[in-house]
């Protein structure tokens, strides 16, 4: 695999860890979600509870490769280069981004820990963070629910954003982060 960045784009890991990322975080919302859709204390609401859990574990678990990836390559840069707002807009939408990856899986952690509950993770058992605190937990949880909300307005943001930079200015600020073509 390719890890070098060329001028034009990240390098090959860093981008295969964007969009795996962006598909894995998709699937922690969509199963939190869809959750709602089963009755409290089904089968399939339980599923999708687990599935959430084990999903934003393996967040925190990629993240860690995503920023050993971002710090092996170079920046390309953004041609035209952007205002100086815009960069710091960027920067300050990327901290949260890589805090949303980390915090909310811990967090979550922390809340079936609190819970005194278990802590699944594709077959594994966690162990506990902290000692069991009901009201901890809720604390913990109420946290947790109110970053995920903000997560989706940056997230959204995020997206818009790059859009934004690749159809009305015309910039490489999108391409940079897209897979290369296949000459």
């Amino acid at each position: 695999m390719m890890t070098a960045s060329s001028e034009a784009r990240y390098n090959t890991l860093t981008i295969a860890m964007h969009w795996l990322m962006v598909v894995l975080i998709i699937a922690v919302y969509a199963t939190i979600n869809l959750r709602e859709l089963f009755p409290k204390g089904s089968d399939p609401r339980e599923t999708m509870k687990a599935l959430h859990f084990m999903l934003g574990l393996s967040v925190l678990l990629l993240v860690c490769v995503r920023v050993a990836a971002r710090l092996s390559g170079n920046t390309p840069a953004i041609v035209p280069a952007p205002q100086l707002w815009q960069k710091i807009a960027a920067n300050a939408a990327h901290v949260f981004l890589y805090f949303l990856m980390i915090a909310m899986p811990l967090l979550g952690w922390l809340i079936l820990s609190a819970g005194g509950k278990v802590i699944p993770f594709f077959g594994l058992q966690l162990p506990a963070l902290i000692a069991e605190n009901k009201d901890n937990a809720k604390a913990l949880k109420d946290i947790h629910e109110t970053i995920g909300e903000l997560g989706y307005y940056v997230i959204a943001i995020h997206a818009g954003a790059a859009l934004f930079h690749h159809y009305i200015k015309g910039d490489n600020t999108l391409t940079r982060m897209l897979p290369a073509r296949k000459s």
